[in-house]
Order: C-alpha cells, then sequence, then structure tokens
C-alpha cells in the first residue's frame, strides 16, 4: 500500500501538470473571441474610409472569422481537458492519501509530507466546487494547478518519508479534531491566495497598468469576481482556523500541562489568525481600499506556509513533527 501511495502521488503530479498546460493553453487563446468580430469592423472601417483611403485595406491582416472561430473552439477544448485532468488528479490525490493511511493504519497526516498533501488535496477539492458554481472563474485555474504542481512535488521530492508510527503525544482523539480542521483552514487559506494575488494583478491592469506582472492577468475574471471570490474563502475559513487554534489549546492542556507555551507552531498559528483577522476587518471597513486589505490575505498565506515549512524545517519544539532530518 505504501509503494502504491507514492505512485499514486506521482501520477497525480503528471496530471496536474497535463492541467496546466492545457490551462495554459486555453489562457494563450483566450483573446480569440475577440479576433472574431476584428476583421469584420475594420473592413467597415476601411470602406467608410476611415483610418486609410477608402479603397487600400490595412498592411496588417487580421485572421479570418473561420480561423479565429477555430481558435475560440481550441480554447475552450483545452480548458474542458484542463478541468477533467484536474478532477481525475484529485481522485488520483485521494487514493494517495488513503492508502497512505491504509498503510500506516492511521490517518495520514502524522508528519509533513502528509500534512502538505491533505493540504493541497483540500485546495484543490474546493477550486473543483467553486469551479462547479462559477465556471466563469476557469482560467484562474492556470494558477491554481501551477500551485498544486509545487506544493505537491515538493512534498514528493523534498518532504517525502517513509511511513513510522505516530508519536505518543499524538495518540489522542483531538489528533483528529485538531488536525482535520487546521488542515481543511489551511487548505482554503492556500486556495484563497490565489484569486487574492489574481485580483492584486487584474486591478493593476484594469487601471491602465501594462507593466509585468499585471500583463499576467489580461485575460482572467474581473477584478471584483476575483475579489468577492477572496473574501467568501477567507470569510468561510477563518472561524474554521479559530476553531482549531482552540482546539489545539484544549489539546495542548491535556497532554503538556499548559494551553499555551509559545512552542514556534503556536508562535505562528497566532500570527496567521491575527493577520487574517486584520484581513477581515480591513475588508470590512469601508476605508480601506479593498487592494489593500487583499494584501493582508497575501500576508496570511506567507505566515501560513512558514508555519508549514519554515517552523518544521528551521525551528525544534513540541510540535516538530515534521519527519525531516
Amino acid at each position: 500500500m505504501s509503494a502504491l501511495s507514492d505512485n499514486l502521488v506521482t501520477f497525480a503530479i503528471l496530471v496536474y501538470l497535463i492541467a496546466m498546460i492545457s490551462h495554459a493553453v486555453e489562457y494563450a487563446l483566450g483573446n480569440a473571441r475577440a479576433r472574431v468580430a476584428a476583421p469584420a469592423a475594420e473592413r467597415e472601417l476601411v470602406g467608410a474610409g476611415v483610418g486609410g483611403t477608402g479603397s487600400t485595406p490595412s498592411s496588417t491582416t487580421p485572421p479570418t472569422p473561420a480561423v479565429a472561430h477555430s481558435s475560440v473552439r481550441r480554447a475552450r477544448i483545452a480548458g474542458l481537458v484542463a478541468v477533467a485532468a484536474t478532477a481525475v488528479a484529485a481522485v488520483l490525490h485521494l487514493a494517495a492519501l488513503v492508502t497512505r493511511g491504509i498503510a500506516a493504519d492511521r490517518m495520514p497526516w502524522g508528519n509533513m509530507y502528509e500534512f502538505v498533501l491533505t493540504v493541497t488535496f483540500i485546495g484543490v477539492v474546493a477550486w473543483l466546487g467553486v469551479l462547479w458554481k462559477l465556471p466563469s472563474l476557469r482560467k484562474l485555474g492556470l494558477f491554481m494547478t501551477l500551485v498544486m504542481v509545487l506544493l505537491v512535488a515538493t512534498a514528493e521530492l523534498v518532504l517525502y518519508v517513509p511511513i513510522v508510527p505516530l508519536v505518543p503525544a499524538l495518540n489522542s482523539y483531538w489528533f483528529i479534531i485538531h488536525v482535520s480542521t487546521i488542515v481543511f483552514a489551511s487548505g482554503i487559506f492556500i486556495f484563497g491566495a490565489v484569486p487574492a494575488v489574481g485580483f492584486l494583478m487584474r486591478n493593476g491592469y484594469e487601471q491602465g497598468k501594462r507593466s509585468f506582472p499585471y500583463t499576467l492577468a489580461k485575460r482572467l475574471p474581473d477584478a471584483g469576481s476575483l475579489e468577492r471570490l477572496t473574501f467568501v474563502l477567507h470569510a468561510f475559513s477563518f472561524p474554521i482556523f479559530t476553531f482549531a487554534v482552540i482546539a489545539g489549546a484544549i489539546w495542548a492542556e491535556a497532554a503538556w500541562g499548559r494551553p499555551w507555551g509559545w512552542d514556534p507552531k503556536e508562535t505562528w498559528a497566532f500570527i496567521s489568525w491575527v493577520v487574517y483577522a486584520g484581513y477581515l476587518h480591513a475588508r470590512a471597513t469601508p476605508s480601506v481600499k479593498r487592494n489593500v486589505a487583499t494584501w493582508l490575505a497575501v500576508l496570511g498565506v506567507l505566515t501560513v506556509l512558514m508555519n508549514l515549512f519554515g517552523v518544521n524545517i528551521f525551528f525544534t519544539g513540541l510540535h516538530s513533527y515534521g519527519g525531516l532530518d
């Protein structure tokens, strides 16, 4: 089962990569629809004598309607393939977690490798759920699958550890309560960072900025949609994260005789909580600009990633269960 789980993770990474490439193809062909009407419009202007002599066509020949329509069709097919590949990758991802859990005879959250696999799975399932309700956001999938490829590949190539039993401190029903909620909230936060960054780039593009990275957002959904999605995801996840922190404190009291000790993970969890609370407060304050508030959401995910990777790698504490040497 352990070897099967490892192979399933590898296959999931490859299928996520296929999804990312398919999204990139759709993204590259995303302005084809606008080019469909361009030839007819230009011919009308030329015929009317606007911008020319009235008889001489433009030196730059626009694509024919047939070619433009073909590009639109190819872009749509690429987008559908990308979504289907993402769904297949999510199934492989889930199967990898299930087989890992069966092989370990426990929930697959006992070390850093398993934790990252579970967090990323939650993120991609949340993305597919949003896409089911709001298919107009599909072009955001390029950035979402890019994040999945990077994080899952990092887990497999850098964080992988063989299956080992849980350390005694984790043998508690609080393990399921605390870790499941922190995993769920972290997965939504990581997903929520994608539309947050997308909003910041798209908002800049809509304001006339044409330098990198704003040009990357040229074919993203409108800034308002991205900002609303960012808020909804964070407003949904924050109470779950709050419960996870409280549950962790109760567990710490039972396991170590104190609810809070400023252990590195506890400290960074508190930092994340403060930053996300600040984001939601700023988002609800009319005088605070939406892009300023969204930067707090981006800062929040950086603190989550620090807690997820940095604390396990660079610090030692009571939560040092990463499994890395």
